[in-house]
């Protein structure tokens, strides 16, 4: 079993991103600071939502406690395929479980079609949203304490649905405007 810390996490986050970014403006030979500042929000995105998704929400002597991945456990009972069997009234903190999974991934909604030119509709900002979610959900099958549930895919989609068309609500008045 292998543990990792938040702040390791974190800073492999981090180094990664800088080396992408890196490799990217001298791939293309172009650095915009403006694109960059946008860019780290997509960064934050990654950050915020890796902490939530895949640590304990509760602190473990006063930190955040770290996350576990086993290779040799068996995921089938850590999959639930029903759709909306563990949502409502299962457990204590369903409703925060519910808004939490909705606003976590509305940012994904605004910030995306912002950063990435080709998520140019609602339908595409989705489509790259549920790819993301469906990514993070797959991810969990290596973390015994972690549970990969349909549900969080249809409450994650939602809040990217719900920022998209935020986003592409507020481009149509701006061009209804002008």
């Amino acid at each position: 079993m292998i543990e990792i810390s938040y702040m390791q996490m974190f800073i492999f986050i981090t180094l990664i991103w800088i080396l992408v970014r890196f490799v990217i403006a001298i791939k293309f030979k172009k650095f915009s600071i403006k694109h960059e500042l946008q860019m780290l929000l997509v960064y934050i995105c990654l950050v915020v939502i890796a902490r939530f998704v895949y640590f304990p929400l509760h602190y473990v002597d006063g930190e955040i406690g770290t996350l576990k991945i086993d290779f040799s456990k068996t995921p089938s009972d850590m999959i639930s395929l029903t759709p909306f069997y563990f949502l409502f009234d299962r457990y204590d903190g369903w409703l925060i479980n519910i808004i939490g999974n909705i606003a976590m991934f509305i940012p994904v909604g605004i910030v995306w079609p912002i950063c990435f030119s080709k998520l140019d509709n609602i339908k595409k900002t989705v489509f790259a949203g549920i790819c993301f979610i469906v990514f993070i959900e797959l991810s969990q099958l290596l973390c015994p304490e972690r549970h990969t549930d349909i549900d969080d895919v249809i409450l994650n989609t939602s809040g990217v649905l719900i920022g998209a068309c935020i986003v592409f609500a507020l481009r149509k008045s701006c061009k209804d405007v002008s």
